[in-house]
């Protein structure tokens, strides 16, 4: 599978809530649907930039799907439809307006940080884990 042509996650490397919810993806998702790379990586440099998706600033967790761009609450919710049941339930939460849900998403992002601290440097894949990281 192209790269390009399946599901990555690409998250803050750094962010110690991140990570976490990164865990719970690879936790969740039995069959690997989708795979994992920081925005610090370069899997993101070489897709993300080339969609105008600028990596310099990780707020968000970015969904690519198929070619396709999710950000911010679409992409936290549109990743659950991968995950084992009931995390895939969690894609009701679409019916919330896209502009109720950004918004908690951004006030979260904004204060990760200094809520649930940070790495000095990205999180390291576990050996059998291997196979879902891409950078």
């Amino acid at each position: 599978m192209k790269s390009e042509q399946g599901r990555i996650l690409f998250f803050d490397g750094v962010c110690n809530l991140c990570n976490t919810s990164v865990d719970f993806v690879v936790r969740n998702d039995p069959k690997g649907l989708v795979k994992i790379a920081p925005l610090q990586g370069e899997t993101a440099r070489r897709i993300l930039d080339v969609s105008d998706i600028p990596t310099g600033d990780p707020e968000s967790l970015i969904l690519w799907d198929c070619g396709r761009v999710y950000k911010y609450s679409d992409a936290a919710i549109r990743v659950s439809r991968y995950l084992r049941f009931p995390w895939s339930l969690f894609i009701i939460f679409f019916i919330v307006p896209r502009f109720v849900r950004n918004a908690v998403y951004r006030y979260i992002a904004a204060n990760r940080y200094k809520w649930f601290g940070k790495k000095e440097s990205c999180r390291l894949p576990e050996p059998h884990e291997l196979s879902r990281f891409l950078d």
